[in-house]
């Protein structure tokens, strides 16, 4: 396995600066992955920011953050078209950074909640097939893999749950469409966590987000850690074990994400104790 943390954990929105000046304390820390968000395209220079990733030994994976215009199902064409646009950009940006995994909830906006029919949700499933299969072709052509990301019903209604990715997943059934699982949202919403992964399976799932129930460090909360570390044992999961939290500093992230308050001593406290926890428990 690999161990990162996400550059929300300090910044936001990260540009190439921020990650030249993260990436040496990520790597001293004990991490050998970096997650990348790209809010805004353009902010981080991939071809800087390859080079600043191998001066340190770090793996890559970039963070889609799925704003209001930024939507794969949405009803207004024009934000579907707006948000596969985005992911395509995502995708460009991993591959040059010399990563593979483009990761998140990708298909609505982070937020966006409404009440569906049976027949609405078969009829946004089928777009969201459509969606990420065109998708998943481009990001098959570059090397990359698509993780989609099921959020808690406080940041989503249309997927919450594994099952759900599941269904998604297997009807797209294609090598670079892939599924995330990350414990925040899985505390919310799976009656088991090891069955949720067990269900999803190594040949499903791409990416790992191992976040505590109150984003605080992992270990220092209520999370099922024996039995996530046992799934992920019985699976054979070998992949990115990543941190993913926020600071209550930047204010337009601690709005998104309802951060109101710190959760640790220091955002590098967090990181670091997390970091420490998650080796003894997987590595």
């Amino acid at each position: 396995m690999r161990f990162g943390v996400n550059a929300w954990v300090w910044v936001s929105p990260l540009t190439t600066e921020e990650l030249k000046n993260l990436s040496p304390k990520v790597k001293a820390m004990g991490f050998d992955w970096f997650e990348l968000p790209l809010e805004v395209i353009g902010d981080l220079d991939p071809v800087e920011g390859a080079a600043i990733l191998r001066d340190h030994d770090l793996g890559v994976s970039v963070c889609a953050a799925m704003g209001p215009d930024r939507d794969l199902i949405h009803p207004d064409a024009a934000i579907r078209e707006n948000g596969a646009a985005y992911i395509r950009q995502c995708i460009d940006v991993v591959q040059g950074l010399g990563g593979t995994n483009v990761v998140g909830p990708i298909y609505a906006t982070v937020g966006r909640v409404w009440q569906q029919t049976p027949g609405e949700r078969a009829k946004d499933v089928e777009m969201l097939v459509t969606q990420l299969s065109d998708l998943s072709a481009y990001a098959g052509d570059r090397g990359a893999v698509i993780c989609v990301e099921p959020l808690n019903r406080f940041e989503t209604s249309f997927l919450n749950l594994a099952s759900q990715a599941i269904e998604i997943i297997d009807r797209v059934d294609h090598p670079s469409c892939k599924i995330l699982l990350d414990t925040f949202h899985m505390n919310i919403e799976e009656k088991s966590l090891g069955k949720a992964i067990r269900d999803t399976g190594a040949h499903r799932l791409a990416h790992f987000h191992a976040c505590e129930n109150d984003r605080g460090a992992p270990g220092s909360g209520n999370v099922t850690w024996s039995e996530v570390s046992a799934a992920l044992k019985d699976i054979g999961y070998d992949g990115p074990v990543v941190i993913e939290s926020f600071t209550d500093k930047v204010k337009s992230i601690a709005r998104a994400a309802a951060i109101w308050r710190a959760f640790e001593p220091s955002q590098d406290a967090l990181a670091q104790n997390g970091v420490q926890f998650l080796k003894q428990l997987l590595g």
